[in-house]
């Protein structure tokens, strides 16, 4: 028996507006929500996912997006001719989001505890006192450990994976009929995602709710969701249930979604993209076992570039005058070798000690015990100045490029600065004529030169912070979650652009993620770290393959394989 439509868009139309030309980026969609359903909606950047699912919600910007066509019918009501008094009346009560990024969607000057509470006073009969015990059931609702410790708790006081869940709490408050839940696990760990994904499907179920579930990642959706829609610039280009779009997909850029994630089974020379498919220039080459073991030989032969031994990092927490100091041991005993022209792959949950021992490598945090010995030369004991020599040889690319470039700064006048400091090219005119020819290698054409960080994309500001990093010609490079918050396809872009420009220069990469699909398709050796110790150090072939621990076989077996 068909269940009843909850909510039924049909022939809708968005379009925004920038200096009076009118751009419709919605083009004419139609798709419904079943009551107590999961529908998955799928599709990389600018396809229109997030821009349709905040039309629902009246959340639209103002004064440069309108609909210009179509409904929005939910519980008999055509949503598109709300005023934003009468949205009020919906939005969290009957229809609740969950946006992508916690942080910026947490008050950071409010418990997370009180902005719970205000949306249950909201929107309740509630007293004060009866709307923090139902805060704090919601808090145990959503599986968070010693509710009234988060209660009390600022966001920035609790982990990625705990801030979604008070995210989740608040979208359930009011018990709404549909949940929107926007991009919710795109940061997080695989294991941290697994558990949000298990906790909305289990919630969905004891609240009778219907969810809206956005992402870019298929094998996730397919996780979740009851039926898929693929959204491909503005347009619904198939839907249908899990089964069939995920076996039996009809569109070539269905298809394309589904392949252009790192398989878990072979090693291709290079990843395909959304673009290879659809113009049928996909490489299907794999690197044969044969030819990594030849490059295996070649690359531990030589003398290890880096060599981290007994390494460890102890903070001192003191919360109050009067109490005693605590040690927390955020690396503890870490020993491993790394050679020229290896990609060393570093996996963990947060909070195991990734990021800290990447800082320490790049001397932005002194070691407590231990030695880190580069080149052969113990780096832990040099002066500033040396320290300072020693950046243009060990540089970073970070997750967030747009927060590590200067907004103020011109993308050319950014890469050309960290040349300046380090006397690469002998003046402006010959560093400016090298910013270019870097610019091409990344991708990117001399255009670029002149524009701002705002004006790019977020894979395109990936390709400006790898030219900035490459442009003081390291020997090694650090990538601390550099594509983690990437498309699919733009993804595998990057992940190709990183091992051209390995080949070519001979770089040697430290490459975190918490995407292990990635991390095994980037790396020679692995590194399973947890709780600031090493778990596992092999080859990454033979720990996806054969895990020892049981702490990697819980890594892997959270990574989303779809059906």
């Amino acid at each position: 028996m068909q269940k009843p439509k909850l909510l039924d868009i049909k022939d809708l139309s968005i379009s925004f507006f920038s200096e009076g030309t009118e751009n419709e980026i919605i083009h004419n969609i139609s798709y419904h929500l079943h009551t107590n359903e999961v529908l998955g909606i799928v599709g990389e950047s600018g396809s229109g996912k997030s821009v349709s699912s905040l039309a629902i919600l009246g959340l639209l910007p103002k004064n440069i997006s309108k609909i210009t066509k179509g409904s929005i019918q939910f519980n008999a009501q055509d949503l598109t001719l709300l005023n934003q008094k009468q949205f009020q009346n919906i939005r969290g009560k009957e229809i609740a989001m969950i946006f992508q990024e916690p942080m910026s969607s947490l008050n950071p000057s409010m418990t997370c505890g009180e902005q719970v509470c205000e949306i249950v006073l909201r929107h309740t009969k509630l007293s004060k006192s009866e709307a923090k015990t139902e805060t704090l059931s919601l808090f145990e609702k959503v599986r968070l450990p010693l509710p009234e410790r988060i209660y009390k708790a600022y966001p920035h006081e609790i982990s990625g994976g705990q801030k979604q869940r008070v995210m989740i709490a608040m979208a359930i408050s009011c018990k709404p009929k549909i949940l929107i839940a926007d991009e919710p696990t795109t940061a997080l760990d695989v294991t941290v995602q697994k558990e949000i994904i298990l906790l909305l499907k289990q919630l969905q179920q004891e609240e009778q709710m219907s969810i809206i579930f956005i992402s870019h990642d298929l094998s996730l959706v397919s996780e979740i969701a009851d039926r898929i829609v693929v959204m491909y610039k503005g347009d619904i280009v198939e839907q249908g249930n899990v089964s069939h779009i995920f076996k039996s997909p009809e569109q070539l850029y269905t298809r394309a979604l589904i392949n252009s994630r790192p398989s878990m089974d072979s090693r291709l020379k290079q990843l395909p993209t959304i673009d290879d498919f659809i113009n049928g220039t996909a490489n299907s080459e794999i690197i044969t076992s044969e030819e990594r073991a030849l490059q295996h030989k070649r690359i531990y032969n030589e003398h290890p570039l880096l060599e981290v031994k007994n390494l460890e990092k102890e903070f001192i927490s003191k919360s109050g005058w009067f109490s005693k100091p605590e040690s927390f041991k955020a690396v503890n005993n870490v020993s491993f070798k790394l050679y020229k022209g290896e990609t060393l792959g570093l996996v963990g949950e947060s909070g195991c000690g990734k990021s800290t021992l990447s800082n320490a490598i790049l001397q932005l945090d002194k070691a407590t015990a231990g030695s880190i010995h580069y080149k052969g030369e113990d780096i832990t004991k040099l002066s500033k100045s040396a320290i300072r020599k020693l950046r243009k040889d060990i540089q970073i690319i970070f997750q967030d490029p747009y927060a590590s470039l200067n907004p103020r700064l011109t993308v050319g006048k950014a890469i050309m600065e960290p040349m300046k400091v380090h006397g690469i090219g002998s003046n402006d005119k010959d560093r400016k004529a090298n910013v270019l020819e870097l610019l091409l290698k990344v991708g990117l054409d001399d255009t670029y030169f002149n524009r701002y960080p705002h004006e790019f994309s977020g894979g395109q500001r990936q390709r400006i912070g790898i030219a900035r990093a490459i442009a003081l010609k390291p020997q090694l490079i650090i990538c601390d979650e550099s594509v983690s918050a990437l498309d699919i396809s733009v993804q595998a872009q990057v992940l190709n652009l990183l091992n051209e420009l390995k080949d070519n220069y001979s770089f040697t990469y430290i490459f975190i993620s918490h995407d292990l699909a990635v991390v095994k398709y980037m790396s020679d050796q692995l590194i399973v770290m947890n709780k600031g110790e090493i778990e596992e150090l092999d080859d990454a072939d033979e720990i996806y393959s054969n895990p020892k621990k049981e702490y990697t076989k819980k890594l892997i077996h959270a990574i989303p394989k779809g059906l």
